[in-house]
């Protein structure tokens, strides 16, 4: 293969990897003189940058475009390169010796589950997680979360809990709650309870999602333990591990779909509309109570 197919090969396995994670905007793919290359944006358009693949007699080098400032550029590059993007200027993190960290994913996704999952950590977990590579799942491919999750399974199978919402129940609960962030706040409340049952700390950390506190804060029982709700907190080593075994569980679901032949897209891009009339046309309506969170505005746009 010449040096120009590698990079074709390789702009092309970049851009899959980005658009298997379903939180950027994407360009399609177009050849320069001397590279191909296409843009990332991210789903608010504030930031973008360009993915660059060159090749030449040196071979094949990767470059990225952009403002290495912000978060997408970081992101990005921790995603297609797997290492963590090193940001000097950050002030070292000062974590508890012990706590618990929860955070979710699913939320933004028109398909798939909501997941929430609780994570225990003391001073030496912390450092066993670090070693492994842990940070926030969204600058992770879906091949390196699956990884970490099992190692983080296999070393701490009693330090973590997780609350699985499939979209079926998903849709039962936001009927009762009328709320997206009152069935956020009921599922980390449930993950941090059934976690505390094992592992006593006075410390919890959850990624924030709302201006109100946990409702199992305010219990009786809890009133030794400190509360707190940090925008970003995926910077905290437990709550970096919770993201990733709450995302492991959302790309198990998808696997489980595509291979039950039902090949659903991630996010809440503009194919999202076409999959679900697809799948209304195949399956019926009632079908699509299975596999989306019909709370989403794309649902009142669908054939009946």
């Amino acid at each position: 293969m010449d040096i120009k197919n590698k990079a074709l090969e390789k702009i092309n396995l970049l851009h899959s990897t980005l658009e298997s994670v379903g939180k950027y905007n994407l360009s399609g793919i177009s050849e320069k003189n001397y590279n191909y290359e296409f843009t990332v944006s991210s789903l608010s358009g504030k930031d973008k940058l360009k993915v660059l693949v060159y090749f030449g007699k040196k071979g094949l080098r990767t470059v990225f475009q952009g403002n290495n400032t912000t978060q997408l550029y970081k992101e990005i590059n921790s995603l297609l390169t797997e290492e963590p993007f090193l940001d000097f200027a950050e002030n070292e993190l000062t974590e508890p010796d012990e706590y618990i960290g929860t955070d979710e994913t699913g939320k933004g996704d028109f398909f798939g589950p909501l997941v929430v999952a609780a994570v225990y950590v003391n001073k030496n977990s912390q450092s066993i997680l670090r070693e492994m590579g842990v940070r926030d799942s969204k600058a992770l491919s879906d091949s390196r979360i699956l990884q970490l999750a099992g190692k983080i399974r296999d070393h701490f199978p009693d330090n973590f809990e997780i609350v699985f919402i499939s979209p079926l129940k998903y849709n039962e609960l936001y009927d009762k709650f009328g709320n997206l962030n009152k069935l956020l706040n009921w599922a980390h409340s449930k993950a941090v309870g059934n976690l505390l049952k094992r592992k006593r700390c006075s410390v919890i950390i959850t990624d924030k999602f709302s201006k109100s506190a946990l409702d199992i804060s305010n219990l009786r029982k809890n009133a030794h333990i400190e509360f707190h709700t940090i925008p970003k907190a995926e910077k905290y080593t437990a709550v970096a591990a919770a993201s990733i075994l709450a995302r492991e569980q959302m790309v198990d679901w998808f696997k489980k779909m595509e291979t039950d032949g039902i090949a659903l897209p991630k996010g809440s891009s503009n194919n999202i509309e076409g999959k679900a009339n697809e799948i209304i046309a195949r399956y019926g309506k009632e079908k699509l109570k299975e596999v989306a969170k019909l709370h989403f505005k794309t649902t009142k746009k669908l054939n009946a």
